[in-house]
C-alpha cells in the first residue's frame, strides 16, 4: 500500500489553539481524521509535523521511494524556504501545496509561495477541508 505524506511545517501544531480566528478550532488530528476518510483503503496518510526546516526536507527526501505524493503545509517556511523548493525537485510525484488561511487576503509577504514553483495544486482558504481536497485529487490520479 502506498502512502501519502501530509507534512506540516511551523505552528502547525498549535492548530485548534493558536489564532482560531485565522485558522480554526480543528487540530491536527481532526485533518489525520479526515484525510484517512477521504483516501479510503487504498492510500495510507501520513501526517507529519515539524518545526525544522531540515526534518521536513529528510521527510520529503524519504518520500521520493515511498509515497503516491505529497500534502504540503509549510506554514512560514512557504515564503522563505529556498531548500524545501530545492527538495521537492527532486521527488517525482504529485506534490499539492495547502494553506488552511487565504493567504492572498492577508499580509503581503504571505503573497509569495517559493513551494509554488513546483506544485502541481495550491488550495488556500478552504480551512482543513483542504487537505481531504488534496487527498482526493492525489487518490484520483
Amino acid at each position: 500500500m502506498k502512502n501519502i505524506y501530509i507534512l506540516n511545517g511551523p505552528n502547525l501544531n498549535l492548530l485548534g489553539k493558536r489564532q482560531p480566528e485565522i485558522y480554526g478550532s480543528e487540530t491536527l488530528d481532526d485533518v489525520e481524521k479526515s484525510c484517512s476518510q477521504a483516501c479510503g483503503d487504498n492510500f495510507e496518510i501520513k501526517l507529519l509535523q515539524s518545526n525544522h526546516e531540515g526534518q521536513l526536507i529528510d521527510w520529503i527526501q524519504e518520500a521520493r521511494d515511498t509515497t503516491a505524493g505529497i500534502i504540503i503545509n509549510p506554514g512560514a517556511f512557504t515564503h522563505t524556504s529556498i531548500a524545501i523548493l530545492d527538495a521537492l525537485n527532486t521527488y517525482e510525484g504529485p506534490v499539492v501545496e495547502i494553506h488552511i488561511s487565504q493567504v492572498h487576503k492577508r499580509e503581503e509577504f504571505r503573497h509569495h509561495s517559493y513551494v509554488s514553483y513546483r506544485a502541481d495544486a495550491v488550495i488556500a482558504g478552504l480551512g482543513i477541508e483542504g487537505y481531504a481536497a488534496a487527498v482526493r485529487h492525489i487518490c484520483s490520479l
